[in-house]
């Protein structure tokens, strides 16, 4: 029998007493399929006396992660902490030191250090691999790496936040305004410490950056990523979205365009009947789109301990099998720095706007559209009131640079009351 891998376990949250939990009820299905047995022999994580319903008194305990990752009957450092910098990216890169390979589900760590920590590791001969940290249980980073490597890519997209996909379907389901929802998802713990994180964009932003760098070759740069949470959708847009036949998703959208690499992550429009338009609840949903292979979509569970730590064991188990492969799907010394392109794609557009109740208020909006290229796909008036005329425009395919132009010129006209909303319609 082979020698066990060892793991040392960083972080005994959600997730990292999912990895405990696998590696003792499938020992044995796990070692046959990675062709030896894999075993924690060490963790570390803020309070060693708390009761987490799983037992680890037969496991060696760190106070530090980073002595942790240095330890001698440690082979993989598992990361599962959290956070960009700190304790995180210390243990990380002392495990890189120390001759370790690296499994982490920390998204934020490798959309700000990604590039320098694939270096250090790739160095030393070692791998960092982090199927969960982008979409949970969906094995999209093993899909771009391996499965689909022969690939040029042409786009990549997605709903990879749980937490705003559940907000913004239950807003339709319950006809609830965005504020009811929030607090609602609060009470259920959906939300992180920091809620922007989620309803901001951020954490979505983070994965998309990943599988940008994967899939286009680039290096990361999160900083790049266009970012617009979903705190502004209300549901009078969720309502006219699906009069019109779509859903609004806060959807992340990557592809490499003539004008540079376009990320962004943003509330979108889709069709109702598309496979983004019906995904509800929590779930995540990753569609890839290469020349040979057409369009791919992944649909599934993108947080919780099962997802999240059946991604880790994947991780574990193939480089338990001896398969190495560049942290971004190749090595990270050859990966280029993008030109960041801002919407650089034409899309039609929702926008939604009061107008003021005067005499050819709508046909100065609809020249404004008209001076900036923009032609009038659809135009309703609704919710008439003694002050006010609420319109909703959808847009033919146009430029979000002239869109703001025209927007610029609608705030000069004097007949716009208050700030439109404009959400992009995504062909997918």
């Amino acid at each position: 029998m082979s020698d066990p891998l060892r793991l040392g376990i960083a972080g005994l949250g959600t997730v990292g007493v999912g990895v405990l939990k696998i590696l003792r009820d499938q020992a044995e299905l796990i070692e046959a399929r990675a062709g030896r047995p894999l075993v924690a022999t060490a963790v570390c994580a803020r309070s060693r006396d708390k009761d987490r319903g799983v037992d680890i008194s037969d496991l060696a305990w760190e106070d530090d992660p980073v002595a942790l990752a240095q330890r001698e009957d440690v082979d993989v450092f598992v990361e599962l902490m959290g956070g960009s910098d700190g304790p995180a990216k210390a243990a990380t890169e002392a495990a890189i030191a120390a001759g370790k390979d690296v499994v982490t589900a920390n998204k934020a760590m490798l959309a700000v250090n990604g590039q320098a920590l694939a270096e250090a590791a790739e160095t030393a001969g070692h791998v960092i691999r982090f199927e969960a940290a982008v979409a949970g249980g969906i094995p999209v980073v093993k899909a771009l790496t391996e499965g689909l490597s022969a690939n040029r890519m042409e786009r990549v997209m997605g709903v990879m936040n749980g937490t705003c996909n559940y907000i913004l379907t239950r807003m339709q389901s319950a006809g609830l305004p965005y504020e009811a929802v929030f607090e609602e998802a609060d009470r259920l713990g959906y939300l992180e410490a920091d809620p922007e994180l989620d309803v901001g964009g951020i954490d979505a932003g983070h994965k998309l950056s990943l599988l940008s760098s994967i899939a286009f070759g680039t290096k990361v740069d999160f900083e790049a990523v266009e970012l617009e949470g979903i705190g502004e959708v209300t549901i009078e847009d969720i309502q006219q979205a699906a009069d019109m036949g779509y859903r609004i998703k806060l959807l992340g959208v990557a592809q490499m365009t003539g004008r540079g690499l376009e990320q962004r992550m943003q509330p979108c429009l889709v069709p109702a009947t598309s496979p983004l338009g019906q995904l509800e609840g929590g779930m995540n949903m990753v569609v890839l789109e290469g020349d040979a292979v057409g369009q791919i979509v992944m649909r599934g569970a993108g947080a919780g301990e099962g997802p999240t730590a059946s991604a880790v064991m994947a991780d574990v188990i193939d480089i338990a099998r001896g398969i190495r492969v560049s942290t971004f799907g190749q090595p990270a010394a050859g990966l280029r720095a993008a030109r960041p392109a801002s919407s650089a794609v034409p899309a039609p557009y929702y926008l939604r706007m009061a107008l003021l109740d005067r005499p050819g208020a709508l046909a100065k909006v609809a020249q404004a559209l008209g001076d900036n290229g923009i032609s009038i796909d659809r135009m309703r008036q609704y919710g008439h009131t003694d002050e006010t005329a609420p319109v909703l425009i959808v847009t033919h395919r146009t430029m979000r640079s002239a869109l703001e132009s025209a927007l610029s010129d609608m705030a000069g006209t004097g007949v716009v009351s208050g700030k439109p909303v404009v959400l992009r319609i995504e062909e997918v």
